[in-house]
């Protein structure tokens, strides 16, 4: 039976700064851990979003992986995929991401990359574990001239943003659109006005002013109104908001209705279709994906395959069966053949292609794909059970289960970053869905208590 993960979730190391496990002392041993890892005479790249912690962090890791002899490449503020792509291009063994994506600026958390651009498969991580007891690499630390050092890598933004203009067909401008983009304060700030203006759409840029403490407060993905709000004010023709890292997006259309990941998926997989460069003829979603999705595609003779939550599983999907397109409702949409990773930003350039080939806007792309009601609930807890050890919520799922019948779904799982348990329903009615939601509710806390309680 495979080990377990103590300090490693679904994506990476994460937690409040300065307090176990997302502290230097952490993150000094596994810079240790990926030196070791990776190679004692390696490359190994170090990026990050625009939280305050990111300094202590990245001076911590790259302290680490020195001490072992191995080399560090810094990038500064970068998106996830943005630092995926340095760590390919420049033949570098190892990336790493400091960054908590969405959460509030008090988080922080570390993420790594092998040398491909994919993240690291959960053995991987186990092993990385192992090595970060202590004492486990201290005598095997560098001395002498065989301690590592660390260089900045100055352009790194231009060869990214170079990069991501290049998935965009030469012949094609974006002249004449009006976009608002919302970086949430966070790592895009600079690349995606960039990229999109250089493309030559009239950029209107909001959360670009990143000063430690406001990443993705009331801006951004997570806080899609002020992108709403600023292209009704603008008339703008769509508008874009990214996550912390970049690694994810939500649109809104011109009237400021939202447009998630699944209507994303849906759209995409529908041109690419069209085209005959949809690999495989199928596209691989979570469980969290609306049934709408599966309807909208499955009349073009598109499957989709499902996986757990979390855009890594994600991904070993796509390649375990060789497919280009895959995401997540929540906006993390990979394109496998321009990317290794989620991209907001390189989402955001394959559904503008989409609008301009089609000569549609947002609104009129969005509306293939008819959405089943959805209620999403995040119960905080005070402790993890297996679910299967909770006899109440399993004996009331299966009751819903069974009401629901064909018409609907239900989805309980523990988030891999936070302690809650999230309750996704899905059906034809949502004051049924809402009912169902609130009995859950009811249950979880009964069985699990919850935070102040505990």
């Amino acid at each position: 039976m495979a080990k377990a993960r103590h300090l490693f979730g679904t994506d990476g190391i994460r937690g409040p700064a300065n307090i176990h496990p997302m502290t230097p002392e952490v993150a000094l041993r596994l810079g240790m851990a990926v030196a070791a890892h990776f190679g004692r005479h390696g490359r190994v790249v170090i990026g990050k979003d625009t939280r305050l912690s990111g300094y202590m962090f990245e001076t911590a890791l790259a302290a680490g992986v020195c001490s072992m002899g191995a080399q560090v490449m810094l990038v500064g503020p970068l998106p996830t995929p943005g630092i995926a792509y340095i760590t390919r291009s420049m033949r570098a063994d190892a990336g790493v991401v400091i960054s908590a994506s969405h959460n509030p600026f008090q988080d922080n958390g570390i993420k790594l990359f092998a040398a491909d651009g994919f993240k690291l498969p959960d053995e991987v991580e186990v092993e990385l574990e192992g090595q970060m007891a202590p004492g486990v690499l201290d005598p095997r630390v560098a001395h002498g001239a065989e301690i590592g050092k660390a260089i900045r890598i100055d352009d790194a933004t231009g060869r990214y943003i170079t990069h991501l203009k290049e998935t965009f067909p030469p012949e094609l401008r974006l002249d004449g659109l009006r976009i608002v983009v919302d970086c949430a304060h966070g790592a895009a700030y600079r690349v995606a006005p960039a990229v999109l203006g250089e493309l030559g759409a009239d950029v209107i840029a909001i959360g670009v002013g990143p000063n430690g403490t406001n990443i993705n407060d009331r801006v951004g993905a997570m806080h899609p109104e002020a992108m709403r709000r600023a292209v009704l004010e603008n008339s703008a023709d769509i508008g874009v908001a990214l996550d912390g890292d970049a690694d994810r997006v939500v649109f809104c259309d011109h009237r400021g209705a939202l447009v998630d990941g699944d209507a994303i998926l849906a759209i995409c997989a529908r041109d690419l279709a069209s085209r005959g460069a949809l690999r495989s003829k199928a596209v691989v979603a979570t469980i969290m994906s609306n049934m709408g999705l599966d309807r909208c595609l499955s009349a073009e003779g598109i499957k989709v395959v499902r996986t757990p939550v979390g855009d890594r599983y994600v991904v070993e999907e796509m390649v375990r069966g060789g497919h280009s397109l895959g995401g997540e409702q929540s906006g993390h949409v990979l394109f496998l053949d321009h990317g290794t990773t989620g991209d907001g930003v390189l989402a955001t350039l394959q559904v503008l292609l989409v609008m301009l080939r089609s000569g549609k806007s947002l609104e009129d792309l969005a509306s293939v794909m008819v959405r089943f009601p959805q209620v999403a609930r995040a119960i905080p807890v005070a402790k993890k059970v297996p679910l299967q050890q909770l006899p109440q919520l399993g004996a009331l799922i299966r009751t819903i289960e069974a009401e629901l019948g064909d018409e609907g779904r239900v989805v309980v799982r523990y988030s891999g970053t936070e302690s809650k348990l999230r309750v996704m329903l899905e059906g034809p009615e949502r004051d049924r869905l809402e009912g169902y939601a609130g009995r859950i509710g009811e249950v979880v806390s009964a069985e699990l208590g919850s935070p102040t309680a505990a």
